[in-house]
C-alpha cells in the first residue's frame, strides 16, 4: 500500500524542517497541510519555507492560491491527494507538513462529502454578510437553519457564512451533511510524527521568529495585501501577524505594540494548536524534546523502517 508520512506541530517548532530532510533522506517531496501558506502573498509573515529550500526537494501547495480565494479543508484535501497520487506515480514519498489539523485529519480519515458551492452562491453569500452584520446575518440564518443557528456564535463570521452557503448550494442543512459518513481522499498507510517542544521554549522561538519577520520586510507584505482592497472576511486577512501590522499601517499604534501583540497572538495561537494535536492526533512517534541531530537521525531511521515494512 502507498505511504504518506505526517510531520504536525504548532507554529515555530521545527516541523518544516524536519519535513524537508525527511524528504531527502527518503527521495520525497513536501506537501503543504499549513491553511495560510497555500495562500501567495505573505511568504515572510506565513513562514513558508524559502526558496532556496524549495529547489533541495519539490514543494507542492505552497503560495498557488491568491488571497482573494477560500481554501476550504475540502479543497485542501482534494489537493493533497492528487499531490499525494503524483508523487507515487514520480516513485516519490510525500512528506504532508503543517500544523492546520483539520487539514491533516481530513486526510487521514476523510471529510462529510459535502459538494462545491458555486462562485456565485458564494459570492452573494458575503454580500449579503456585509450588508447585514453579524448579528443580522446569524438572526436570518436561524431562521433558515436553527440547527446550525445555534451551533454558531454571531461573531463565528467564516462559519456563518458556510452554514449559510451550504444550505443556499445543496438545500441541506450543513448539520445534516456533517452526519454523513466521512470518505477517505486517499488509500494509503500514515506514519505520523507530532512535534511537541516545551512549552517556554516554544514560545521563545514563537517570539524571536516574528521580531525577525519584521527585519525581513513582513511589514511591506501586509501594506501590500492591504492596497489589493480584499473583502475583510477572507481567511487570509486573519493570518497571524496582519490584524497587528495592519493598524500600525494606519496609525492606530507604534511598530513596537504591533510586534508586541502579534507576538502574544502567535503564543495564544501555538499553545492551542500544542492542546489540539495532544488530544485530537494519535501520532506514531511524539517529541516532546527540542529537535537535535541525534533526535532526527532517530526518527529517520523509524521513518525507514515504516516504508519497508508491509502493511499487516
Amino acid at each position: 500500500m502507498n505511504t504518506v508520512v505526517i510531520v504536525a506541530g504548532p507554529t515555530a517548532s521545527g516541523k518544516s524542517g524536519l519535513a524537508l530532510k525527511i524528504a531527502e533522506a527518503v527521495d520525497g517531496i513536501v506537501v503543504n497541510a499549513d491553511s495560510m501558506q497555500v495562500y501567495d502573498g505573505l511568504r515572510i509573515l506565513t513562514a513558508r519555507p524559502s526558496p532556496e529550500d524549495e529547489r533541495r526537494v519539490p514543494h507542492r501547495l505552497y503560495g498557488i492560491l491568491p488571497p482573494s480565494e477560500l481554501c476550504s479543508a475540502g479543497r485542501w484535501c482534494a489537493l493533497a491527494a492528487a499531490a499525494c497520487e503524483e508523487a507515487w506515480r514520480d516513485g516519490k514519498v510525500p512528506v504532508v507538513v503543517g500544523g492546520t489539523g483539520l487539514y491533516l485529519r481530513a486526510l487521514m480519515e476523510g471529510l462529510s462529502p459535502i459538494p462545491e458551492v458555486p462562485d456565485d452562491i458564494r459570492s452573494d453569500t458575503r454580500a449579503r454578510f456585509a450588508a447585514m452584520g453579524n448579528a443580522g446575518f446569524h438572526a436570518g440564518l436561524a431562521e433558515l437553519d436553527p440547527t446550525m443557528a445555534a451551533r454558531l456564535h454571531p461573531s463565528n463570521s467564516q462559519r456563518l457564512m458556510r452554514a449559510w452557503e451550504v444550505l443556499a448550494a445543496t438545500g441541506r442543512s450543513l448539520a445534516d451533511w456533517q452526519a454523513e459518513p466521512p470518505v477517505a481522499p486517499l488509500a494509503a498507510r500514515f506514519f505520523t510524527i507530532a512535534l511537541l517542544p516545551p512549552r517556554e521554549r516554544l514560545y521563545a522561538r514563537c517570539d524571536a521568529r516574528f521580531a525577525a519577520m519584521i527585519g525581513q520586510g513582513a511589514l511591506a507584505e501586509v501594506g501590500a495585501l492591504l492596497d489589493r482592497g480584499l473583502d475583510p472576511a477572507l481567511p487570509v486577512l486573519r493570518a497571524l501577524g496582519v490584524g497587528e501590522l495592519a493598524a500600525h499601517l494606519r496609525g492606530e499604534t507604534s511598530l513596537a505594540a504591533a510586534v508586541t501583540a502579534a507576538q502574544q497572538a502567535t503564543r495564544r495561537y501555538a499553545k492551542r494548536q500544542m492542546t489540539w494535536f495532544r488530544h485530537q492526533l494519535l501520532a506514531d512517534r511524539g517529541v516532546d524534546a527540542q529537535l537535535s541531530e541525534s533526535l532526527e537521525d532517530e526518527i529517520l531511521s523509524i521513518i525507514r523502517q515504516f516504508l519497508l515494512t508491509e502493511a499487516e
